[in-house]
């Protein structure tokens, strides 16, 4: 096959891409009408259909909790529009979906569960998690090796999965209860709760924190020192010493700064929601 001259557009190029681009476009447009180069209409809408369930299927994948919580009908109805109006702009769907909190938060017809949507950013966390990067912990005995008087100066570097959801619901016992990892209890849907994920190992890591303690954390996954942390988390002595070892313990610093001269790998970007 001759290849286009420097400097000019192969059509043949062209109209491949082009023929692309309708075809991906009429494949979550139902209501548009057939490509031209399609000659097999029923074949078409086969394979539209098909696409359709996949982007749904992968939804539900995603956000279990979400889909127990309203119903397989209404989800699978709400997951469709979504893909609609959200395309994938890769291939690989474990990074598709990211926009679904926002959108069901805003979706007229689930305006009857309002925690719908921070349960679904919990769900998306746990996702993010679930794919982020290998980093391993530290221990607090390198917190521990650094001289009293500095240890208000340090910056901990913090896990690439570690993400903080806040809201003002109970999200981690709607997730739990609704995920089947807790048995079900009543629950008081106006008590606020406080989701902390990670996966310092093998399991993604979903518990419930205290404000305090998730200000303290996120100030400090931002890069604040120990002492910048404390002042915005409040608190008495004995609260920091806590939420110091309680970091350590479920696996959240990765390295550990002083007067930035790093002892580990950079700082990964916080997430919150």
């Amino acid at each position: 096959m001759s290849e286009a001259p420097h400097g000019t557009v192969d059509e043949k190029t062209v109209d491949e891409k082009t023929l692309e681009a309708s075809l991906a476009e009429a494949l979550l447009a139902p209501d548009a009408p057939d490509p031209k180069a399609v000659k097999t209409a029923r074949r078409f809408a086969v394979y539209r259909n098909n696409v359709a369930v996949g982007l749904i299927d992968a939804l539900a994948a995603t956000y279990p909790a979400c889909l127990a919580l309203v119903g397989e009908v209404f989800f699978r109805a709400a997951a469709r529009e979504f893909a609609l109006s959200h395309p994938p702009r890769s291939p690989i769907l474990i990074e598709w979906g990211g926009d679904f909190p926002d959108w069901i938060s805003a979706f007229p017809p689930a305006a009857g569960v309002p925690y719908l949507g921070d349960v679904a950013r919990l769900e998306w966390a746990w996702n993010r998690a679930y794919n982020s990067a290998e980093a391993a912990p530290i221990d607090i005995s390198e917190l521990a090796a650094v001289s009293p008087e500095r240890v208000s100066e340090c910056r901990l570097q913090f896990h690439p999965s570690f993400t903080v959801v806040a809201s003002n619901y109970p999200v981690v016992s709607l997730w739990a209860q609704t995920t089947e990892r807790v048995p079900k209890t009543e629950l008081d849907l106006s008590r606020p709760e406080t989701a902390l994920i990670v996966r310092p190992q093998d399991v993604v890591d979903v518990r419930q924190v205290d404000p305090g303690t998730a200000a303290f954390l996120q100030c400090l996954a931002t890069g604040g020192t120990i002492a910048e942390a404390a002042e915005i988390s409040g608190g008495a002595e004995t609260e920091l010493g806590e939420r110091i070892a309680g970091l350590f313990k479920f696996g959240l610093a990765i390295g550990l700064v002083i007067d930035n001269a790093p002892t580990a790998k950079p700082t990964p970007q916080a997430r919150s929601f």
